[in-house]
């Protein structure tokens, strides 16, 4: 795909069935940043009541894909990690991704994620493969 407008996202990202199904959005897209988010409900919650950590991992990979994506298609998730900061406060999630390497053959991706009061909720790491 690459280079592509934010209507043009949305509608190619629709195919990512799971992260859709569960409410996630693509809210913007630039050569540099890409941002979605998730408004919040009870089948983001796991067994205890908090936000289940795969609610928010999947935000984070869905923000990684449209920004890895847009700067070369195709790119595939080499490695990622995420590091939990805090159990989220507020009713919306964002994860807002963005370049730390863009190489020949891979990229090195950060994506933070925070509810909307603000809170830092997760930092996830992604290492893309370009094919």
């Amino acid at each position: 795909m690459g280079n592509y407008n934010l209507e043009e996202a949305r509608e190619h990202f629709k195919k990512d069935r799971f992260a859709t199904d569960s409410g996630m959005e693509v809210v913007s897209i630039s050569d540099d940043e890409a941002v979605t988010r998730v408004v919040l409900n009870d089948g983001h919650k796991n067994a205890y009541g908090g936000i289940m950590g795969g609610a928010i991992f999947t935000l984070a990979d869905l923000a990684f894909a449209v920004l890895s994506n847009n700067r070369h298609n195709l790119t595939v998730a080499q490695q990622v990690s995420i590091n939990y900061l805090s159990a989220p406060k507020g009713n919306e999630l964002t994860a807002t991704a963005h370049f730390i390497k863009d190489g020949k053959t891979t990229c090195v991706i950060q994506v933070d994620v925070t509810d909307d009061t603000g809170r830092d909720v997760a930092m996830f790491t992604g290492v893309g493969f370009k094919l």
